[in-house]
């Protein structure tokens, strides 16, 4: 028995509500368990921007509900995504399955899909959410990126320059979300050049300004390929945006030994017979 069928099967006549990733690139990222839910709930709602791909949906399930609707020019994006809550709860209540697709991984960037599962299961109801391949997953295969080699900070680009986070240039730095950066009202699709500049004027603090940065955006259909392209940091306020894209600073100085830590691991070898 497949784990959607499995989980219904327990309670057939309450709600429950399942948050799944269909990955970045159409078709091919699905996973099964993802595609399962899917197909067996009675109510899809769809998060995704692209007609083609909530076509592509409606071959595994009838009912797909596009979210895309909610959004509007002027409207602050926490609005729409409560309104999302709220319609996947109103089916719940009416003891249906309901499943929600998300690009990417269901709770990478995606405020949505973790209030919903924490109201459902406050009510008593079944949530799950199934991950998916994210984008921070295509961007390590796509650039060469081991985030294990030197580290690596991730940021939305917005909250860098809110909170006094501590930047370590010896490793990567991914900032998401470049294209709205400075945006406090959560209204603006994009906001431009001058709020970049105060992005790069705060990242030039850690990184000289003609220390090469990316900008990648991966690819969301089979026949394209990702967009990679590589600047001065001091060129980004002038570049074209995209709001998929993501602005990723590779190491700007070499990672410095803590010799002091490293005494006295030695010796705890030494204390420990490791020496």
């Amino acid at each position: 028995m497949s784990a959607a069928s499995l989980a219904s099967s327990n309670d057939t006549t309450r709600g429950s509500l399942a948050c799944v990733g269909m990955g970045m690139t159409l078709g091919s990222h699905l996973t099964p368990l993802a595609r399962d839910h899917i197909e067996q709930a009675d109510v899809v709602f769809a998060a995704l921007s692209d007609h083609i791909v909530e076509m592509w949906l409606q071959r595994m399930n009838p009912d797909v509900r596009s979210l895309q609707p909610y959004y509007a020019e002027g409207k602050p994006r926490s609005k729409t995504y409560q309104e999302w809550v709220d319609l996947m709860m109103v089916e719940v209540r009416a003891g249906k399955r309901v499943c929600a697709v998300f690009y990417g991984h269901p709770g990478i960037f995606a405020w949505s899909p973790h209030n919903a599962i924490e109201v459902a299961r406050a009510e008593g109801f079944q949530a799950h959410m199934e991950p998916g391949i994210s984008a921070e997953d295509c961007l390590y295969a796509d650039l060469g990126i081991d985030p294990g080699r030197f580290g690596c900070q991730h940021f939305e680009a917005s909250q860098l320059l809110f909170y006094e986070h501590r930047i370590n240039p010896a490793g990567y730095l991914v900032l998401w979300q470049v294209a709205l950066v400075g945006d406090w009202s959560l209204t603006r699709f994009h906001t431009g050049p001058a709020y970049r500049q105060v992005l790069v004027e705060k990242l030039s603090k850690d990184y000289p300004l003609d220390h090469e940065v990316i900008l990648y955006h991966g690819a969301t259909l089979p026949i394209e390929k990702p967009r990679i392209r590589r600047m001065a940091l001091r060129d980004l306020p002038d570049a074209t945006f995209t709001s998929q894209e993501t602005l990723v600073l590779p190491p700007a100085t070499v990672l410095k030994l803590d010799l002091t830590m490293r005494e006295r691991l030695a010796e705890l070898d030494k204390a420990t017979g490791f020496a």
